[in-house]
């Protein structure tokens, strides 16, 4: 994988500008909090978040990806403000989830999603090496 970044760009925290690979790809719909059962268990951002991720890893796995394998991932956040206000929490469940890899990311913000407990949904492209 290589990480694309504009001369004299400052490097982002926690994501990448760019990223550029070639292999296998594999693409994982929006991932909510619920479990394999369509359950939610809490109504807690980071909570939320920890459980969409552990879905991701697992649809990954079903392709024999892996999370070092993810080069994009997209947020989409109800609250903003609850998201930030979690971020701390939010950073740990990533980087004990999926690692401290370059990932092209995007968080957006939006009124509702289509299971109302849902407080976030992720989805994510990943590419298996050749």
């Amino acid at each position: 994988m290589q990480v694309l970044l504009p001369p004299g760009w400052p490097r982002p925290k926690g994501y990448a500008n760019g990223v550029a690979v070639s292999g296998r790809m594999v693409f994982v719909a929006g991932m909510v909090g619920w479990d394999a059962q369509g359950v939610f268990h809490s109504s807690d951002m980071a909570d939320q978040v920890q459980q969409a991720m552990s879905n991701v890893v697992a649809v990954l796995a079903q392709a024999g990806a892996r999370p070092e394998h993810i080069v994009r991932m997209t947020w989409y956040v109800t609250d903003k403000r609850e998201y930030l206000a979690a971020s701390a929490k939010i950073g740990q469940i990533f980087r004990s989830t999926i690692g401290s890899f370059s990932i092209a990311m995007t968080a957006v913000e939006v009124s509702a999603l289509i299971e109302d407990q849902a407080k976030v949904e992720i989805e994510v492209t990943a590419v298996i090496p050749e």
